[in-house]
């Protein structure tokens, strides 16, 4: 019997329009009945949270949950597993999610950039630096390094007295949406304005072969030669020539006025010369040696030899030396007198500073110092007044010492001291700045110009390829020339003034001579 069930089946299913008995149901009958089943399970009190299981689940599989009732994620012994919505505070939830209003993506992308491809900060110049921290602050409204990029938890202020409605009050993070700050520093140009030969100049670290006069002449020692650039005009005249070839020039300095040059000689004599005409004034000898150092007070010319001892010229008399000190054991290679006459500095390759009284008579060679500074590590070459100070001293010591050091010579204390890292072989005060300029020697040979009194570098000029041994600065005060051993001399506008201070300057100049001119006249009537 059974065969002949089997082909009635057979039968049945070849017949394509005769209904299936068995098989699947139908997709439209199914989908029926899913939704028979969500009605079903609606109607259902509401007391119950467990939605209805299927009968038909599989045995095999008892943790799959039924999806009978319709629903794609049914709870399970009251354990949900999606998620439920993150807590808007950190100590709400096992993750912490920042307050995305105050994130600073502009500034977290800043510091990824330039920690991955920004420079070495220690690389940078002090000019550079303060440019970038000028820069940060203008674009992102303060100092980048000080912030951070997700701000934790930030406590809104409390609002004014009397505020009715608190909702109502407004809050920013920052204090001024645009930024105050202001450029502190000037621009000071990198490159020099100038560059001009000087063949043949002696690299002696102990003469002071460069001098710049008030008339706009730069007089410069090449060898045994003097020569003259006029700085307005460009002309280059040679003042003179030692006869001998083994002889040189070892120092220079103009008087105040600018019409006559002071010239040391290897042979140990002071000449002077008279510009205009050309020709040689006085020869002054007395020294036993070489004079590598001159310094101007007024009708006095002081020299310092490689004896050790100072001598003072009246170029007025015949019998022209007046004075002699003795306070060195080594040459003299640095002497300056303060800008009121009443001091004179005088730096010796013995490592000692001598601060020396005005009383010039007849042979003080029995004159002692006021002080005698011991500071100093090496030779004391680099010497400066400060022009708005008479009594605040600047000195620099040669390789072994490397700093600057100030002194008040009012009371004979060393004020500050700075590690310049470097040989120190000159420096010059600024006319219209609190600033002080030095020039180097090992090993970046370089200008550095400090701010006075805090002693942060301002800038660094970098250009010469050997040590900067001189330097002098131009009348107006703007232009700084250096001479370094490569043989080449370079001009540095770095203390330009601006339009609107020069403007101030002349109107003060101007409301002094205006009095000046009323208070003789005065007189007169």
């Amino acid at each position: 019997m059974s065969q002949f069930n089997f082909e009635n089946e057979l039968n049945s299913v070849l017949r394509m329009d005769a209904p299936m008995s068995k098989g699947p149901s139908i997709r439209w009958q199914r989908k029926e009945e899913c939704n028979a089943s969500v009605n079903s399970s609606l109607n259902i009190s509401t007391a119950s949270k467990t939605p209805m299981k299927n009968v038909n689940r599989s045995v095999n599989n008892p943790k799959t949950p039924s999806t009978g009732s319709g629903s794609k994620t049914p709870k399970s012994q009251g354990k949900s597993k999606t998620p439920a919505k993150a807590p808007k505070t950190p100590s709400g939830g096992d993750r912490f999610i920042p307050n995305r209003n105050a994130t600073q993506f502009d500034l977290g992308h800043f510091k990824i950039m330039n920690d991955g491809k920004g420079d070495n900060p220690e690389l940078l110049s002090p000019s550079q630096k303060e440019f970038q921290k000028v820069m940060s602050e203008n674009l992102n409204g303060a100092d980048i390094m000080s912030n951070k990029i997700i701000s934790y938890k930030n406590k809104a202020p409390s609002a004014p007295e009397g505020y009715q409605n608190n909702l109502r009050v407004l809050y920013s993070s920052c204090k001024s949406p645009v930024s105050t700050a202001k450029k502190t520093t000037r621009n000071i140009p990198q490159f020099p304005e100038r560059i001009l030969d000087a063949p043949d100049i002696v690299d002696d670290y102990y003469l002071n072969l460069l001098d710049w006069s008030v008339t706009n002449q730069l007089a410069v020692c090449l060898g045994g030669s003097v020569y003259l650039w006029n700085a307005e005009s460009g002309d280059i005249n040679q003042l003179m020539q030692v006869e001998s070839q083994e002889d040189y020039i070892g120092a220079v300095s103009w008087v105040k006025e600018g019409n006559y040059l002071a010239l040391g000689t290897s042979s140990g004599e002071v000449q002077l010369w008279d510009v205009t005409a050309g020709k040689r004034l006085r020869n002054m000898p007395g020294h036993a040696s070489r004079v590598g150092s001159l310094a101007w007070n007024s009708y006095i010319l002081s020299s310092g030899s490689r004896s050790g001892s100072i001598h003072h010229h009246d170029v007025r008399v015949a019998n022209h030396h007046i004075g002699t000190l003795n306070g060195h054991t080594q040459e003299v290679c640095g002497l300056q007198w303060s800008p009121d006459g009443r001091h004179l500095a005088s730096g010796g390759n013995d490592n000692v500073l001598n601060i020396w009284p005005a009383h010039i008579g007849s042979l003080v060679s029995e004159t002692s110092p006021i002080y005698t500074f011991t500071q100093h590590q090496a030779a004391v070459k680099a010497l400066a007044w400060c022009p708005w100070q008479p009594n605040l001293l600047a000195s620099g010591g040669g390789t072994a010492d490397r700093h600057i050091r100030f002194w008040n010579c009012s009371t004979g204390t060393c004020a500050q001291s700075v590690d310049t890292k470097s040989q120190v072989c000159a420096l010059l005060w600024s006319k219209d700045y609190k600033e002080l300029i030095s020039s180097h020697g090992f090993a970046l040979n370089q200008l550095t110009i400090w701010k006075y009194p805090s002693l942060t570098k301002v800038s660094e000029l970098t250009g010469h390829t050997a040590r900067v041994l001189h330097m002098a600065m131009s009348p107006d005060g703007s232009t700084v020339v250096s001479a370094g051993a490569d043989e080449t001399l370079r001009l540095w506008k770095c203390f330009a003034v601006d339009d609107d201070k020069k403007k101030k300057q002349q109107q003060k100049s101007s409301s002094k001579d205006s009095s000046r001119v009323l208070s003789m006249t005065s007189k007169i009537r």
